[in-house]
């Protein structure tokens, strides 16, 4: 084989194997195709689900809806919780709630339970967050910093409804026609649900904790 055969010999097999260019339409059309997934889907070339606002923190997240949604909670595991023995104002339970009050000794506990559940739902009361033990103690408070409801107000689950200066309860819900369904300590000697009017059953007002 000449020399000239071998040199265009390889000439051809370098031809063969020299990298293509892509062409400038199928480019591209792959980056719009990338560039639309990307907007369409925020956060997808991050791995993040692509569900759409599913990545996003869910609306009024860390609000205080949710902290009287636990105190909610809080309260609503307890109800049955009573006096041992009746009349006492008194049980290894109740001592507990009276704990989440700063120097409060045995006694009507209604404030012990309301400060209890706020504690628990780490939105205790009082600028210190001392508790209180007693009812016009916590509306005072509630005056003072701007956390008092008047009566007449549609309060949220998880604020407090005040009777003057003898009860205090926790607002579990408000229905649809405006009835009040609440949870109380030191109501008949227990933690019970109650419901009232639209009006709370005379209430003074509302306190809200967060």
């Amino acid at each position: 084989m000449s020399v000239e055969s071998v040199m265009a010999r390889i000439a051809e097999i370098q031809t063969a194997l020299a990298p293509r260019p892509a062409s400038a339409s199928g480019r591209g059309s792959f980056q719009a195709v990338l560039g639309a997934q990307t907007e369409a889907v925020p956060g997808a070339a991050l791995g993040v689900p692509t569900t759409q606002t599913s990545w996003l923190p869910a609306a009024g997240a860390g609000s205080s809806s949710g902290s009287g949604a636990a105190i909610v909670q809080a309260a609503a595991a307890e109800v049955g919780q009573a006096e041992q023995p009746p009349g006492s104002n008194d049980s290894p339970r109740i001592a507990e709630y009276r704990a989440a009050t700063a120097g409060s000794g045995i006694g009507p506990w209604c404030a012990y339970f309301a400060s209890w559940a706020a504690r628990q739902a780490g939105v205790p009361l009082g600028e210190q967050g001392q508790g209180f033990g007693a009812v016009s103690a916590v509306w005072d408070w509630a005056q003072r910093t701007g956390r008092a409801l008047p009566a007449g107000s549609t309060p949220q689950p998880g604020d407090l409804i005040v009777w003057g200066s003898r009860h205090i309860g926790i607002v579990e819900s408000v229905d649809a026609s405006g009835s009040i369904h609440t949870i109380e300590g030191n109501s008949s000697d227990a933690v019970s649900r109650r419901t009232y009017g639209p009006d709370g059953g005379g209430a003074t007002g509302y306190v809200h904790p967060g």
